[in-house]
């Protein structure tokens, strides 16, 4: 019997050339699926902003994922740029970063953390993922606005 993966999850500053790489194909595969306008991807330099904390996900040695919170004031946080690697979905990297992002935005203070992601076909087993750890489908928050190309959820987070 196999013992589960663990993974090593760390904050990553996103000045190495691999991280680069990873968020470019993230960046890139996400605008080949949406249609102009409706892509949300954080390019490199956005994920630099003060207001963003990114982490990466490594088995082994090798970078397997990433994701990124993403403070839009009032106790609200939003998911950003969660991204596995394209040969290992499915392999349990979602669950343990998103885990690891929930509760470092609880640990932060946040109250409710919402996200935005595609409608079709490609993004349901995303959707399922956010289901199973509680966020329930809302209305555009922060700067977006209706778009049939894209669903918004959110979860708010246990106080204190």
């Amino acid at each position: 019997m196999s013992t589960p993966t663990a993974f090593a999850i760390e904050t990553d500053d996103l000045s190495g050339p691999e991280i680069a790489a990873f968020l470019e194909d993230h960046v890139s595969q996400l605008r080949e699926l949406s249609p102009p306008g409706s892509s949300h991807a954080l390019d490199l330099e956005a994920l630099r902003a003060p207001e963003v904390s990114f982490w990466r996900v490594s088995d082994g040695g090798s970078l397997v994922g990433c994701g990124a919170l993403k403070d839009l004031g009032d106790g609200h946080a939003e998911l950003k740029s969660m991204r596995t690697s394209p040969t290992r979905v499915r392999s349990g990297i979602a669950s343990a970063l998103l885990t690891h992002i929930l509760g470092e935005a609880e640990a932060r203070g946040f109250e409710r953390v919402s996200l935005e992601t595609g409608s079709f076909g490609f993004f349901a087993p995303a959707r399922a993922l956010y289901t199973r750890f509680g966020f329930e489908y809302c209305a555009p928050f922060a700067d977006y606005s209706e778009d049939p190309h894209s669903v918004f959820m959110t979860l708010d987070l246990p106080r204190g």
